[in-house]
């Protein structure tokens, strides 16, 4: 069984908090936060007030995905006590150890990113100290996107590093995941799945989420 990140870029935000409310009332394991600066990505999200806004609503914790550059500039904006991961991507930092190390002296679990056209192997010197590990099944910056049947090697390729080194990071992959597909990263190891439009559109939400995850 995996376990299910919704992303709020999908939910309705003239009623965010009780779309956020109802993921976790239904098995939300996470609250999924995409975080857009317009400039890695083409598109604009929204910042950590909006995140904040969540605290004491969110009753599953955060999972900050930072597609923005040179983030260390805002991790500790995104840490309070409902902040478990904070993942930002291997192709927006000058020294991706330096950021790993950065956000765990922050509060919060490291994770690192990797777009559709970047090899898994740019990890290979980083995964003992990285908590998550997100591999992108579309092209960041918009939601509702294709999923890329490409993620799945890629998904295999770090269950298989995490067997061989006797590590524990979570494998989490974001893009064009419902419940129709959701068995293709599972069965390549997925342990976290990010959905959007998939949960938040649906008509019965707990219907999708246990689908996802069983």
């Amino acid at each position: 069984m995996a376990k299910i990140a919704p992303s709020i870029l999908s939910a309705d935000f003239a009623r965010l908090g009780e779309d956020v409310k109802d993921i976790c009332d239904r098995g939300a394991d996470y609250v999924h936060i995409d975080v857009m600066d317009g400039l890695f990505v083409p598109n604009i999200s929204f910042g950590a007030p909006i995140m904040k806004s969540l605290n004491g609503i969110a009753t599953a914790p955060y999972d900050v995905h930072l597609m923005i550059v040179d983030p260390d500039r805002y991790i500790e904006n995104f840490v309070t006590d409902n902040t478990e991961f904070i993942t930002v991507h291997y192709e927006a930092c000058d020294d991706i150890a330096y950021t790993i190390k950065h956000i765990k002296e922050a509060g919060a679990k490291a994770g690192v990113s990797i777009k559709p056209g970047t090899a898994p192997e740019v990890l290979d010197d980083y995964l003992e100290d990285i908590d998550l590990i997100l591999v992108m099944s579309v092209e960041p910056g918009f939601g509702g996107q294709k999923f890329m049947d490409s993620s799945l090697p890629k998904i295999a390729y770090y269950k298989k590093k995490r067997e061989e080194l006797g590590l524990d990071y979570v494998i989490e992959v974001d893009g064009g995941v419902g419940a129709a597909n959701a068995y293709l990263v599972k069965d390549a190891g997925v342990d976290l799945i990010v959905a959007g439009s998939a949960v938040f559109k649906a008509e019965d939400r707990s219907a999708v989420i246990n689908a996802i995850k069983e």
